[in-house]
């Protein structure tokens, strides 16, 4: 599972992810999309890293 770092937060999705107020299959989605966010984030870092991304 990816780690989702405090600055990937999206607070909209947070709150749907983990909330108590929401339905099951709400929650399900909510976490699937940050996890998609995060995976984005950490593939757009990537490019980033110092020894050129080899």
């Amino acid at each position: 599972m990816t780690h989702i770092q405090s600055s990937a937060r999206v607070p909209a999705l947070w709150t749907a992810a983990y909330g108590p107020h929401h339905a099951r299959a709400v929650r399900l989605v909510a976490r699937c999309l940050l996890r998609v966010r995060a995976f984005a984030r950490d593939l757009a870092l990537a490019d980033h890293v110092g020894s050129g991304g080899y």
